[in-house]
């Protein structure tokens, strides 16, 4: 390894300067204010837990994500936090043990093995609310309008609000009677879009009315109107591809109603999240941006693993990705106190620290820098502030 070697980060790995860090701790603490006044409580999980808590639930994609250890003391796995999601509903279900709705918001690091996609970091600070507790479209609701209100929050414009249903393709797909790995295979397919793949996948024996409903998965997406086109293609569907259906237009017309300036826009092949999530899947798209800013979801149950069977939805999101889009914060705004030992000049520093000022007591020979554009002097027989220009 060479001296230049020493310095160099992970793939995927980054650290935040000054001015980044700056920018990501301020939209934090704005945040997660916001969520405060929303009536969600703040939790801060500890970073890494046994695997035995830390990866049941969500599905085989956070256990290859997850770096592990042994712990030194036990000798049991260990992992390092890739999603603060299970720690959530394991302090809903076992730690907290509240009746009726609970609400939780957090920000803290997470750590991937790899990256989920091309534009994503391998330690990203996850931001994030659950609600649980409520199994009717009232959370999911508030979920949603909470994460649009994130986005607005910190800064963005234009939204677009991706909505879809996992129980579609669930109650699909328990018909179909398919192997595993053709199962999955066809699964891939609808994520591609791959309409052919998906017609070719299909054996005889599926039923050719349930073929024909699984084929228009790939072709259902769109704006509003592609709820019209849906409930003429899923015409005699089991149950709960109506009941999904129905609630789809419940949410998007509670949505357009808070928040009519978010564009909506449905895609029934979408299944981020199948594994885990058991309902309602959303994210939150931007035109510059070829990732969702933002996503979640239904998820129930997931407290079943520690004693306690709830109902749960929430979203999340990367701080860094976030302040990659807020505005610049780096005006001058600090006072520069020349180096001295008088006492006046320190309580007058005091002073306006307490008032919220940034104040930088210089050192024998220091000078102003870039983040100061006011300095104390000595005038009149008092400290003053002077501009520096």
């Amino acid at each position: 390894m060479t001296t230049v070697d020493r310095w160099l980060l992970p793939d995927g790995v980054e650290e935040l300067l000054p001015a980044q860090a700056r920018r990501v701790e301020r939209l934090r603490r704005q945040l997660l204010d916001l969520y405060r006044s929303w009536g969600y409580e703040l939790i801060i999980p500890p970073l890494l837990e046994y695997t035995d808590s830390l990866l049941v639930g969500l599905g085989s994609d956070v256990d290859l994500l997850t770096f592990k250890v042994t712990d030194q003391l036990s000798g049991r796995a260990m992992g390092i936090r890739a999603d603060i999601t299970p720690q959530a509903a394991r302090i809903d279900a076992h730690s907290l043990r509240r009746q009726g709705p609970v609400r939780l918001c957090y920000a803290g690091s997470v750590l991937h093995t790899r990256a989920k996609n091309l534009l994503a970091s391998r330690s990203p600070i996850q931001l994030g609310a659950e609600l649980y507790g409520e199994a009717g479209p009232a959370a999911d609701i508030e979920i949603i309008l909470l994460m649009l209100a994130t986005l607005k929050a910190a800064g963005f414009g234009s939204v677009t609000l991706d909505l879809g249903h996992v129980g579609i393709y669930r109650a699909l797909i328990a018909g179909a009677g398919l192997e595993p790995t053709v199962e999955a295979a066809l699964f891939d397919a609808l994520q591609r879009k791959a309409a052919s793949e998906v017609a070719t996948l299909l054996p005889p024996t599926v039923d050719p009315q349930l073929a024909g409903w699984l084929n228009a998965l790939v072709q259902l997406h769109g704006d509003i109107k592609v709820l019209d086109r849906a409930d003429a293609a899923f015409a005699g569907a089991p149950a709960a591809v109506a009941h999904a259906l129905a609630l789809l237009r419940e949410v998007a017309a509670a949505v357009a109603a808070r928040m009519p300036h978010v564009n909506l826009y449905f895609d029934f092949a979408e299944l981020r999240g199948y594994h885990y999530h058991t309902g309602l899947v959303f994210a939150a798209l931007i035109d510059s941006y070829g990732q969702p800013v933002a996503n979640g979801g239904r998820y129930d149950d997931i407290g079943a693993v520690f004693g306690r069977a709830r109902p749960a939805t929430g979203f999340n999101a990367d701080l860094k990705a976030l302040m990659g889009f807020a505005g610049d914060d780096s005006e001058c705004t600090a006072i520069f106190a020349p180096a001295s030992e008088r006492d006046d000049l320190w309580h007058q520093v005091c002073a306006l620290r307490a008032h919220g000022e940034q104040v930088i007591c210089g050192l024998p020979g220091e000078e102003p820098d870039e983040r100061c554009n006011r300095r104390l002097e000595f005038l009149a027989g008092r400290w003053q502030l002077q501009p520096i220009v």
